[in-house]
């Protein structure tokens, strides 16, 4: 098949399982193309069966702002037309729904018809979604596409239970590619995190109020008073400089580290004792999973599809959201027993393995050969 793909491109969790998508479908022998406004951060320059079309905005002096919708359907009429594409996979509703459908009435009026899949991420349903501005639009959008696919089960239930919607949502899970996240052997890296054995714990996030990445420290904070310990903050936002002001003020500075955005956020985790996620929502918890394919248990908060993820007492412990008291006893119950500890990463491992790619990508593929034969023209 010939698939494009339109999606965000930046570090956000939409763009990067639309790229992984890609890839992987690339990687099956499909021909895949991007469009967004700027590659991907995790497309490499080259890719066999890959292709990145970029869309150029207008800067015109009469829009105060460049109509990247416009642009972005003209480049969608583009590539189908030229590149011949079979079908849209489209990432995150806002605006990319919306488009694909203007793209696809273009393409009609022209004699040409192209189906359109809408995958639904989490906050384009959950947050931005509701908001009143667009809601009708997402409502509509949604109900045009004539595939629509949801993250996790949680996700489909909110969507169905907050829009008018007419169209059948297949949930098809969030995925992980272990080729890339696995637990490999960096004790020499360990031993400079941690030099006298201290367990290590992360936390990866956009630093957004909703991560409550305040609770991460309140966390390590009572876990350090028990268990000899180490944070890594992995990331950065909004919040970075409350954060850092909290270190300070109970302070743990020493204890915490600070490491931004980091591309190998793998290398990371190969060397973590336990993963902490007390966000406010969680469509799936992506970074939980990327986190439990390395064999790191997880506390985290039971809001969302993280209970479809982490799985209570097994893979880790979830707790109420703002319960950093009980998640730190959680915590405390891990890191303080190594039997118990191994337990939990062996778990981990074995929940994971249920969301591998390899299992996934053949799930896309059933999908768009029943839209493909079912969509109405």
């Amino acid at each position: 098949m010939k698939i494009g793909i339109v999606c965000y491109p930046t570090y956000g969790g939409s763009g990067v399982v639309a790229t992984e998508v890609g890839l992987g479908l690339a990687r099956r022998g499909h021909e895949i193309h991007f469009i967004t406004y700027k590659r991907p951060v995790r497309l490499a320059p080259f890719h066999e069966n890959v292709f990145f079309h970029e869309v150029a905005e207008a800067d015109y002096p009469l829009f105060q702002y460049p109509p990247y919708d416009t642009a972005l359907a003209s480049k969608m009429v583009d590539v189908v037309k030229y590149e011949n594409l079979d079908l849209l996979h489209v990432h995150y509703a806002i605006p990319h729904a919306a488009v694909a459908y203007m793209a696809k009435k273009i393409l009609l009026a022209e004699g040409r018809y192209v189906p359109v899949v809408t995958t639904l991420h989490g906050t384009d349903i959950t947050l931005v979604g509701k908001h009143r501005t667009f809601a009708p639009v997402v409502a509509f959008s949604i109900n045009k596409s004539d595939g629509v696919t949801a993250v996790s089960d949680y996700l489909r239930r909110e969507t169905l239970s907050h829009f008018d919607i007419k169209k059948e949502i297949e949930v098809i899970y969030n995925f992980i590619d272990f080729d890339r996240f696995k637990r490999v052997n960096k004790d020499h890296f360990k031993k400079m995190i941690a030099p006298n054995g201290e367990r290590i714990l992360t936390h990866v996030s956009n630093f957004r109020k909703v991560k409550r990445v305040e609770d991460v420290i309140q966390v390590f904070k009572r876990v350090y008073e028990k268990v000899p310990s180490k944070l890594l903050l992995v990331g950065d936002g909004p919040e970075r400089q409350n954060l850092e002001e909290l270190c300070r003020k109970i302070g743990l500075c020493h204890e915490i580290r600070f490491l931004g955005k980091q591309d190998a956020v793998e290398e990371l985790l190969a060397i973590s004792d336990l993963f902490i996620l007390p966000s406010g929502n969680e469509s799936f918890g992506l970074a939980a999973l990327e986190a439990m394919a390395c064999e790191v248990p997880v506390i985290s908060s039971n809001i969302g599809g993280l209970p479809e993820v982490n799985i209570h007492g097994e893979t880790g412990f979830l707790s109420d959201v703002g319960n950093v008291d009980e998640m730190a006893h959680n915590a405390i119950t891990i890191l303080e027993n190594e039997e118990i500890l191994q337990k939990f990463r062996a778990n981990a491992l074995a929940q994971a393995k249920q969301f591998d790619i390899k299992k996934v990508l053949p799930q896309y593929e059933a999908y768009y050969e029943q839209i493909l034969s079912t969509a109405v023209y």
